[in-house]
């Protein structure tokens, strides 16, 4: 029996990995891919693409958040009833769902294109939007196998379907950026190229899981035939060859209205949950080009909501990097919270906000810093730079706001975190048409650190409250804030140093590189030497503490305990 429990766990932590390892790919894959996108389409291109996508996302998200896990959820309970007939009812009613969804969504945004364009404020948008549309017809019913599989606690379908509809919607992407530039298209057209590739990067998706899908039900019917086969030898031995074979599994006998109500009400919160994050990037999707409208026509406007969109893949980066690590705290303590170690979850909670704060603080303040080298780098010029280097202050509270949302979840608390970014896209709404027609897209850059700094003060109320934690302030301002003093120094130094240098992008690549290089190592030798973190510390951080404990003592930076 204990044998059989440490193979569900352990099969349980391989699928976890793939579908960690698969996410933090696909994520890299959607971040990375707006360099070229911006280098091969400019600021025009990028302004269209951004405006439009959080759109689509939203879209998206409606269409299909909360149902793979649903689907998986209730896969999972028929499997382990044997109830093969019951598992198929499920995935069969969850993907009538997802087509009337899909098509509905994609209708929404092909036939409803000029009047969102109209209502965002930019007739330009209006192809990327059509060629968005198609997209919602495939991901849907990707969606539903990918759930049905993971119910099967088997993630390898979905991790390889999610890394190849990234990686065929980024080439295709490219490709129609590279034929509709070198034709001399509108900006408006080339946009609508690129997002075209999130229908061919569905349809790939989808023809994977379909592969999966098409195997999977030989080897079942292969098995199937064989027990059936072993039944009726068995029944002619017993006499009872002229009575049949009883069916292999059982049939549910579950109405499809009572199914299609469990799995509504199971999926519909999580859906809820998921559209807080992309809300906060539709509120600059509706507000942005409006009230933008005294800075120019219609293409200019795009290409200042582009220049304001070049700074926010280095943020994702950062939050990608916090959403990827803060998963290790969720079941260690979740197991804590079960077991009533309150002196456990006080201690891991530490670690973990202190941790994610350095991650972020670093982050935000080498990316201020090296703003315009940064920028000429992976955009060419260094348009924009001011208004980038107030985006990377967005780096340090999105981090909080990533560990927090992971911790509360750990603690059994999952729509506070939710219900905090709501308020935070009301918030950053209000922002935005106070600030931007004073300051531009510089505006919009200042209200997002305002709205991601009260959803982290948010959470990380509830945190305290809950816990009882008790930070201290020199550990949680002022040391931090004497190694990001050491840090500005020295990558102010490189600047200066750099500043005679003739302007190209290859130096500027060179000094964002050895910036980023010695900013980090100034400040993890500040945080380590003044004990910000210590030995005991590093090595509790989940899984790879005592790796990265090992790797600081052999460079000297911190003596073990």
């Amino acid at each position: 029996m204990k044998s059989g429990n440490n193979n569900v766990s352990s099969q349980l932590l391989k699928g976890a990995a793939v579908l960690s390892l698969a996410a933090i790919m696909t994520k890299l894959l959607g971040t990375l891919q707006k360099i070229p996108l911006q280098n091969i389409g400019g600021d025009g291109v990028f302004g269209i693409y951004n405006t439009v996508y959080p759109f689509y996302t939203i879209l998206l998200t409606l269409a299909t958040a909360g149902f793979p896990t649903a689907v998986s959820k209730f896969v999972a309970e028929r499997h382990a009833e044997g109830d093969e007939r019951g598992k198929q009812a499920v995935l069969r009613l969850a993907t009538i769902l997802m087509i009337v969804l899909g098509l509905a969504s994609s209708a929404l945004m092909y036939f409803g294109a000029p009047q969102l364009a109209q209502l965002i404020g930019s007739s330009q948008l209006v192809p990327a939007l059509r060629s968005a549309a198609p997209a919602l017809l495939f991901i849907p019913l990707s969606a539903s196998l990918r759930g049905y599989f993971q119910g099967l606690q088997n993630m390898i379908p979905t991790a390889v379907s999610q890394v190849t509809e990234q990686a065929v919607r980024v080439a295709v992407m490219i490709v129609f950026l590279l034929y509709l530039s070198s034709a001399g298209a509108k900006e408006s057209v080339i946009a609508g190229g690129a997002l075209s590739g999130s229908a061919f990067g569905g349809a790939a998706g989808l023809i994977v899981m379909l592969m999966y899908w098409i195997s999977y039900q030989r080897k079942l019917g292969a098995e199937i035939g064989h027990i059936d086969l072993a039944k009726a030898g068995t029944n002619r031995i017993k006499g009872h060859a002229g009575k049949g074979v009883a069916p292999v599994t059982p049939d549910s006998g579950e109405r499809g209205s009572a199914l299609l109500s469990s799995l509504l009400r199971y999926a519909i919160p999580i859906c809820l949950a998921s559209l807080a994050v992309p809300l906060i990037s539709l509120v600059d999707t509706f507000t942005l080009p409006r009230l933008l409208s005294a800075h120019g026509d219609e293409l200019a406007i795009m290409s200042a909501v582009g220049v304001y969109n070049r700074g926010i893949p280095l943020v994702q980066l950062v939050t990608m990097l916090a959403s990827s690590l803060s998963v290790l705290f969720i079941p260690v303590l979740a197991e804590m919270n079960v077991r009533g170690d309150a002196a456990g979850i006080r201690r891991q909670l530490t670690l973990a906000l202190r941790w994610f704060w350095l991650i972020g603080l670093v982050s935000s303040a080498g990316l201020a810093l090296l703003a315009e080298p940064i920028n000429v780098m992976l955009y060419q010029d260094g348009t924009g730079s001011g208004t980038m280097a107030w985006i990377a202050w967005t780096a340090a509270p999105s981090a909080l706001v990533t560990v927090t949302a992971a911790l509360l979840q750990g603690l059994g608390f999952v729509r506070a975190p939710a219900l905090n970014l709501l308020l935070a896209a009301a918030l950053k709404t209000a922002l935005n048409a106070a600030l931007v027609p004073q300051l531009g897209i510089t505006g919009a850059a200042i209200a997002g650190i305002v709205v991601y700094a009260v959803a982290a003060a948010l959470n990380l109320a509830l945190l305290l409250r809950r816990t009882g934690l008790r930070p201290h302030a020199q550990a949680a301002l002022l040391r931090p804030a004497a190694a990001v003093l050491a840090l500005a120094a020295a990558v102010l130094l490189l600047l200066l140093a750099a500043a005679p240098l003739p302007q190209s992008r290859l130096i500027a690549a060179l000094v964002s590189l050895l910036g980023v290089l010695l900013g980090a190592a100034v400040f993890a030798v500040a945080v380590l030497r003044t004990r910000l973190l210590t030995a005991a510390e590093v090595a509790a951080l989940p899984r790879i503490g005592p790796r990265l404990l090992r790797l600081f003592i052999r460079l000297r930076l911190i003596r073990r305990e």
